[in-house]
């Protein structure tokens, strides 16, 4: 019998990264560095390496640091009791949306920092944040507001009384922490734009580790303070988002590597001008990461009349693949900085180069997942459930997410990079086509359908999402190759 795992890794793996590698070699880019000496070429090769990685290891320690911050809710929530678990589980995926919404919008600012570091137009940087406070601040408002009405939507499902208050809570502790998280989001993706993602690892990884006494606090009830359960792992999170601010704020004024944008030196109040651009690149950066969630959301919600074992099992293997795509997100965000700098520097040449590197180290780590996923998904899936039923389900279901990996990777590489362009909208409509016109309807009727009138269960809608994923792969890094070559025509390119 021919084991499924060899297939995919003779098979699918071999042509993707086949794919890649004649893309990447008949690039005109590549055409223009094969002309120079071998030596060169390694040593630049080994220079975009290093460059990456510096910024992208960072990148990578504080995203586990806030998934560590989630985590720590969980078990912390989940010891006080089970309604407290689910009314933050609940409350949680109420929210995420909305917040990815309304803070994706702020990670224009990454790429905007990026390309003026690179031009080193230092002072300009200090005022474009400056007035980019602005719109953070009234988008905290706007979170404020709607944290704090999210429980209207409540009604909509099946929820007990008891688990729907510990959501409303929650949501309304959480809204208080939000304009600081929109203030800090600025703040970190400014200093994420000039390459300096250390001090912003130290503040999350700190966050982290404080996060840890904020929760039994206030869950349990310390020091006077009454026991909140899982509400209380909102006012934690609110305390720890404004002390997080606070420390960035210190380390942008004592660090040396801040001074010369002065940002903090002058006041400057907003301007139309620098929130329209703000905008028309954030929003759909806002708007691609709510698309990329709903698919998942919808993802669950057309599991859900096949009872709590499936659904589980299916929560169970996203929990999984979404810690194994901590790594390739981090290198497609160090992307975004990387070829914002040389793009702001003129160096077009340089600029494709580096994306396609990042593209292989964003391939490299999904091959990397993709291993760890067919070596080890029994154990992983243990340490989530001890149900029979639903490791099962979940061990298989985590076959196929072994398989969107290599497209998953190559996908976050390639969008990382056009966001480093300022290439937004395209993606964004991207996404849109795959994932809503592609991944979930495809999902729906394999689901309940199948081929030929036999119907796939769960593997449905990972077979799905499967297609999105390679379908927006197969549309973003054409679209990568073309805006890359549109700059290279457009600019004088000198080879470094």
């Amino acid at each position: 019998m021919v084991n499924f795992e060899d297939i995919f890794l003779s098979q699918y793996g071999r042509l993707s990264f086949l794919i890649f590698s004649l893309q990447f070699y008949f690039s005109p880019c590549m055409i223009k560095y094969r002309e120079i000496s071998g030596l060169i070429f390694l040593k630049n090769l080994i220079k975009e390496l290093k460059q990456l990685l510096k910024i992208g290891i960072p990148i990578y320690g504080s995203q586990i640091s806030y998934m560590g911050m989630g985590v720590t809710d969980t078990i912390v929530a989940g010891r006080a009791s089970a309604l407290d678990l689910s009314g933050l589980a609940i409350g949680n995926a109420l929210s995420m949306p909305f917040y990815f919404l309304l803070g994706g919008c702020l990670f224009a600012v990454t790429p905007i920092v990026a390309q003026l570091f690179g031009a080193k137009k230092y002072e300009e940087i200090g005022q474009k944040v400056r007035e980019i406070l602005w719109v953070a601040l009234v988008l905290g408002f706007i979170g404020f507001i709607l944290y704090r009405n999210l429980s209207i939507f409540i009604p909509f499902f099946d929820i007990e009384d008891n688990i729907a208050q510990i959501s409303d809570g929650y949501l309304k502790a959480m809204s208080f922490g939000f304009v600081a998280n929109m203030l800090f989001t600025c703040l970190r993706c400014y200093s994420e734009g000039m390459g300096l993602t250390l001090p912003v690892f130290w503040v999350a990884f700190i966050g982290m580790l404080l996060n840890i006494p904020l929760d039994i606090i206030f869950v349990y009830g310390y020091f006077g303070i009454p026991p909140m359960g899982g509400v209380g792992c909102g006012i934690a999170t609110s305390i720890n988002i404004v002390i997080g601010l606070f420390v960035l704020i210190l380390v942008i004024l004592k660090k040396k590597e801040y001074w010369p944008t002065k940002l903090f030196s002058k006041f400057s109040g907003p301007n139309p001008d620098t929130t329209k651009e703000a905008l028309k690149l954030g929003v759909p950066i806002g708007f691609g990461v709510f698309v990329e969630l709903s698919m998942f959301s919808g993802a669950a919600l057309i599991l859900g009349s096949l009872g709590a074992t499936v659904i589980s099992a299916h929560t169970v293997a996203i929990n999984i693949t979404s810690v194994l795509f901590i790594l390739p997100l981090s290198f497609g965000l160090a992307a975004a900085t990387r070829i914002g700098n040389l793009v702001g520097e003129k160096k077009p040449l340089k600029a494709k180069y580096a994306s396609h590197i990042a593209i292989l180290i964003c391939l490299t780590g999904a091959i990397i997942n993709t291993l760890i996923i067919l070596t080890l998904r029994e154990t992983l899936v243990s340490l989530y459930s001890s149900d029979l039923a639903v490791i099962a389900i979940a061990i298989n279901l985590l076959l196929f997410a072994a398989i969107f990996q290599i497209p998953d990777g190559m996908q976050m590489g390639a969008l990382g990079s056009l966001r480093g362009y300022k290439d937004t909208f395209a993606p964004m409509l991207m996404l849109i086509l795959t994932y809503w016109f592609i991944a979930l309807p495809a999902g729906y009727y394999l689901t309940y359908y199948g081929l030929f009138g036999n119907a796939l269960g769960p593997a449905g809608i990972w077979i799905g999402m499967i297609a999105g994923l390679t379908a927006f792969a197969g549309l973003i890094i054409p679209r990568l190759n073309y805006i890359a070559n549109k700059f290279i025509a457009q600019s004088s390119p000198k080879l470094p």
